[in-house]
């Protein structure tokens, strides 16, 4: 598959583009999403006839909605993002299914059972696991065909790793009428979906089945997927297609991974789409009409990157082999990091290309920090992540060349379908008032964000109702009997529970007339009754 001719060539660092601050505040935010929205918070969303779009050589604008207006809020993307997963599915993967009727399993030590029941026809395969040391529950990697990020550094870091077998799924090596695998016992040997989403489709419901396993070896709401190569090609889709996966670490992926598909046939050497098309049925059968004109495709993989924001993301790429398009993965990753910065989440991408050994899906010593980084923010809720690009100079892309539209300042709230204001990323549309307290010309409004099994999140928004820049904010609020904060970012708290205090950061704490800012957190304990007694009040 990947015969090329492997060039010799000294990669040197580029500026990294994104400075965004990083924590472990934002991981603590990424599992309370991952565990409270499921498989996909937009499923609710109504997604417009998109019609025939006018084709262009520029990527797609991912802020731009069907009915031509842009998103102006964070909350909004929710809906946005439910956009462009159905206009992949239609063109590029083929149909994601829904969460079949029955999913049943057992997780042991060892191994996880899965066995599906839909349309009134049963399909089963398994996994084998390997454990860390030490006592669970256990984060897990899902290691796509065993050949993904570099184990050892999983392991060590106290993650299990899960070995799926994506050809019990879906089986290379079939005709796009005759696909054989779990996937296509279920869904039909003539489905059009490709591989590629019948693999990530095998990935949900091995997270369904630890969901319903009670938590006691694998957390579910602590699952990441990696894979390298054509497996590289399943992460990158089981990330973008399932909102619990909170870390996604797709490698050297190659054309029908996460290259922007406009660039492929521009770049030397690069896989040609009609090849990445038919060598295997990985794509969905739609996408034969875009192998030859791919500037009529309604997406680009930018925008399915994008799809995994806020959630934590790690593109390990090649830039040595040609046949790779590593400077098309470098163009999708900077388009991506745009979604991932306008939704204040830039910290939580990382891109490396930047290594010095050529051999294809090679354990890297460059990689290992920035693995650990991730793992430790996004799996086990510590450290402060890795969030930087490092881009090889022979492949390095310009996104400037490639988009004709402008990243927004997307305001906080939104209710994901562009109406009223109240919804936060990954967020129940509008949440809980819960309350809000006045002081002068300050004042702070209350929402519960997210909720779950002793826990949840809320969030505070300030807002300056005079006329003049308000400098500096101090809120007063009082928990519940039993909530305690556990995390909290965009502030700084004196004490976790009872009566707490939360003032602005050296960031947030100029407010111009009507500017708002807000501070989030996470808690245990009950949501209900909601933090009262809110106020707000400026030195």
């Amino acid at each position: 598959m990947w015969a090329a001719a492997v060039l010799v060539a000294t990669a040197s660092l580029i500026t990294p583009s994104l400075t965004a601050q990083a924590g472990a505040a934002e991981g603590a935010v990424v599992a309370a999403q991952v565990l409270a929205g499921g498989e996909d918070d937009g499923a609710d969303c109504a997604v417009p006839n998109p019609g025939s779009p006018a084709a262009s050589s520029l990527l797609p604008d991912p802020f731009k909605k069907l009915n031509g207006t842009r998103i102006t809020a964070k909350g909004d993307w929710r809906c946005r993002r439910a956009e462009i997963s159905q206009l992949a599915q239609r063109s590029v993967y083929g149909q994601k299914p829904a969460k079949p009727a029955s999913v049943t399993g057992t997780v042991s030590a060892s191994s996880i059972t899965v066995n599906v029941t839909d349309q009134g026809k049963s399909a089963s395969f398994s996994a084998s696991v390997s454990l860390p040391s030490g006592s669970g529950p256990y984060p897990a990697i899902i290691v796509f065909g065993g050949l993904g990020a570099d184990t050892a550094t999983i392991k060590a870091a106290g993650v299990a790793v899960i070995n799926y077998d994506p050809y019990t799924v879906g089986k290379e090596g079939t005709a796009r009428n005759n696909k054989q695998g779990a996937f296509y016992s279920v869904y039909g040997s003539s489905s059009s979906t490709g591989l590629l989403m019948a693999w990530s489709w095998g990935v949900s419901r091995i997270i369904d089945v630890i969901e319903q396993s009670g938590g006691n070896i694998l957390k579910a709401s602590a699952t990441g997927v990696t894979g390298c190569s054509r497996f590289g090609k399943g992460a990158i889709v089981a990330g973008a297609f399932d909102q619990r996966v909170a870390l996604t670490m797709p490698i050297e992926s190659g054309s029908g991974g996460v290259p922007i598909l406009r660039g492929i046939p521009g770049e030397s050497g690069a896989q040609p789409l009609s090849s990445a098309y038919s060598e295997q049925p990985w794509l969905g059968d739609a996408f034969s009409s875009y192998t030859g004109n791919p500037n009529s495709l309604p997406v680009d993989t930018h925008e399915i990157l994008g799809m995994v924001a806020p959630r934590g993301l790690f593109v390990m790429e090649n830039p040595y082999v040609d046949w790779l398009a590593a400077r098309s993965g470098s163009v999708a990753a900077l388009g991506g990091a745009e979604i991932y910065k306008a939704l204040g989440a830039g910290s939580n991408i990382t891109y490396w290309s930047d290594v010095q050994d050529g051999t294809h899906c090679a354990v890297r010593s460059e990689w290992k920090t920035p693995l650990q980084q991730n793992l430790q923010k996004f799996l086990l809720g510590t450290g402060n992540g890795s969030g930087v690009f490092r881009i090889a100079a022979g492949k390095s892309g310009n996104l400037s060349s490639w988009r004709d539209w402008q990243t927004p300042t997307l305001t906080d709230g939104g209710d994901g379908n562009g109406g009223d204001p109240g919804g936060g990323t990954g967020g129940d549309p509008g949440g809980d008032p819960g309350g809000g307290g006045t002081n002068g010309t300050c004042t702070a409004a209350y929402r519960n964000v997210n909720s779950w099994p002793g826990g949840f999140q809320g969030e505070v928004t300030v807002r300056n109702n005079g006329t003049s820049t308000l400098n500096g904010w101090t809120v007063g609020l009082n928990l519940a009997s039993g909530q305690s904060i556990s995390s909290l970012w965009d502030g700084v708290n004196t004490g976790t529970s009872g009566s707490v205090t939360v003032r602005n950061t050296s960031y947030n704490g100029s407010l111009a007339a009507n500017g708002t800012a807000t501070f989030g957190f996470t808690a245990t304990g009950n949501s209900t009754p909601a933090p009262g007694n809110i106020t707000c009040k400026s030195p």
